[in-house]
């Protein structure tokens, strides 16, 4: 998402005196680097924006907030945006991989400002394609937690992916001819995903035990944090 300011917006939130505009809607964002360090402002309530919120919610980068790829400092990133825009945990936590995917690995800083700017109505239009988080359910039926309670699933029209709300894993379902694929990989800061364990399935079977083993092999790997 590009795009170009003529105002610094160090200086807006220095001098600005008009009140808050309390529809959503009017909020913006902004960042830019300050000493070669990500900065994010709420341009609406004059604050930074600081990675510590959502840390307690999401550990993807504990350093801080990064943009303009899918690493890990981009989902803290997108995370923290979605809890303070949204003030909702639940859609932060649900919706933050694919908000980082489809909107912060597109930020850049650019024009006379060298930052980028989110407005509320691209976060409202970022979250009206977001697809519906559900549980997974081997048995066809009413949503069941089957899941560990550090792991959520997203249902998409080509595959299922199951994100690891603690750390940055993934299992990857996607449906063949002839069989299930399912793949447990990890982004960290790469810019594609690092394959830890493949799996296939036959198609007449249920994938839904082998997704359960997969997602069992990541917590044996890195052991959940306590309050996860």
């Amino acid at each position: 998402m590009k795009t170009n300011s003529t105002d610094d917006p160090r200086t807006d939130v220095q001098t600005a005196s008009d009140p808050c505009p309390t529809n959503r809607d009017h909020v913006e964002y902004v960042g830019m680097r300050v000493d070669d360090r990500p900065v994010v402002l709420n341009l609406t309530e004059h604050e930074r924006l600081a990675p510590d919120r959502s840390l307690d919610l999401v550990r993807q980068s504990r350093p801080g907030f990064e943009w303009g790829d899918t690493g890990s400092g981009s989902a803290q990133l997108a995370c923290g945006l979605l809890l303070d825009y949204t003030d909702d945990e639940a859609v932060a936590s649900q919706h933050y991989i694919q908000f980082r995917d489809d909107v912060v690995s597109q930020l850049e800083c650019s024009g006379p400002a060298n930052c980028w700017h989110l407005t509320g109505d691209d976060i409202e239009a970022a979250l009206a394609g977001v697809t519906k988080h559900e549980a997974l359910t081997p048995d066809g039926g009413t949503p069941t937690p089957s899941l560990p309670v550090n792991w959520s699933a997203v249902s998409r029209s080509e595959r299922t992916v199951f994100q690891r709300r603690d750390i940055d894993h993934y299992v990857v379902l996607g449906e063949g001819t002839e069989e299930w694929l399912l793949l447990l990989c990890a982004q960290g800061d790469r810019a594609y995903p690092a394959p830890l364990d493949i799996r296939t399935v036959p198609i007449e079977e249920n994938p839904a035990p082998a997704v359960r083993e997969l997602v069992a092999e990541s917590n044996d790997l890195v052991e959940p944090e306590v309050d996860a």
